[in-house]
């Protein structure tokens, strides 16, 4: 089958189409002829060699993926063989077979192409896990999400407004970023490149804010605590403006706040199967009446990777970026 590999640390220009043996699926797992494939940003930073693979992945990048169930492994009640399904893989989705296991797939939502099905795993496991379970939102709390018009972003928004109720802030860079966060559900959307803090106070009051959804971390940390309410809690996916931060911890004491984070990529199939069901329960319904919006900013063939991960470099993009295999 053919791949594509990381063949060094660097930018788009590192990526290489290879030819490997095409896997076979495991007990527990199902092998998918992959049709689409979405670009992340933890892609991204393992290309740069930021982000290595957990112990017992694949070094192929690709975190979720669309297609059709090619072989099925012993122990395996759903999906079938033949099943159009999106999943949310431990890597390899750059590939035009990847190996899943059988718990974190998902049925294609009625009414959805292979493209648009591959927008969905990664960005609404990750908003799930980070805002529902980790950062506990309730109905009618407050949600600040930095960086409204990322896939992960696009989903928390949704996500929160459709099914919590609750009143949300969003973050971005230009004024057309900001339109979009509005258009999906945001309550306010703000500059992050001014004082966001003062903008945050301004709309929603002095530490009205619940929960916080954060990939920036570093000197946004603190600022961040300093918005809570009492109990509130903030969430990092990620530290894109630094590992380091220095925090009042007697304010988190005071206060009963939260400072967590996670990594989706190393918990097991159980765990990661949870939130399959939750999401097919609770999230592609809406999906599937058009409650919720599916945001594909580009797609690209396969052979044109480079050029993918090009755009998510520049931080262009609204929404997904997805790869075709199919032509």
């Amino acid at each position: 089958m053919r791949v594509i590999e990381i063949t060094r640390p660097g930018g788009p220009e590192v990526l290489a189409i290879a030819e490997r043996p095409k896997p076979r699926p495991g007990p527990g797992e199902v092998l998918v002829r992959v049709k689409a494939a979405g670009v992340n940003r933890p892609d991204i930073q393992q290309r740069r060699g930021l982000y290595p693979p957990p112990p017992g992945a694949t070094d192929l990048p690709g975190l979720d993926i669309a297609g059709i169930v090619e072989a099925a492994g012993e122990g395996v009640v759903w999906p079938a063989v033949g099943e159009p399904v999106c999943a949310l893989a431990n890597g390899g989705g750059y590939a035009e077979f990847c190996v899943v296991p059988a718990p974190q797939c998902l049925p294609l939502p009625k009414g959805s192409s292979f493209i648009e099905a591959a927008a969905l795993p990664e960005v609404y496991f990750t908003a799930w896990n980070n805002v529902i379970w980790l950062g506990r939102l309730a109905a009618g709390e407050t949600l600040l999400v930095q960086g409204g018009t990322s896939g992960v972003g696009m989903a928390a928004i949704q996500i929160a407004k459709l099914l919590r109720g609750a009143r949300v802030i969003a973050t971005a860079g230009t004024e057309e970023k900001r339109a979009v966060s509005r258009e999906i559900g945001a309550d306010f959307a703000i500059d992050y490149r001014g004082d966001w803090p003062a903008a945050v106070r301004a709309a929603v009051g002095e530490r009205a804010v619940d929960v916080v959804l954060d990939a920036q971390a570093g000197p946004y940390t603190e600022k961040q605590l300093d918005l809570l309410a009492s109990d509130g809690r903030v969430v990092l996916i990620a530290s894109h403006l630094g590992e380091m931060a220095e925090v009042n911890v007697r304010n988190i004491v005071r206060r009963r706040l939260t400072l967590t984070g996670s990594t989706l990529r190393p918990r097991d199939a159980t765990y990661k199967g949870r939130i399959a069901r939750e999401l097919a329960a609770e999230v592609w319904p809406l999906i599937e009446t058009g409650r919720i919006r599916n945001h594909v900013c580009a797609v690209f063939a396969f052979e044109d990777v480079a050029k993918a991960h090009a755009l998510m470099d520049a931080g262009e993009q609204v929404g997904k970026v997805v790869l075709s295999l199919d032509g």
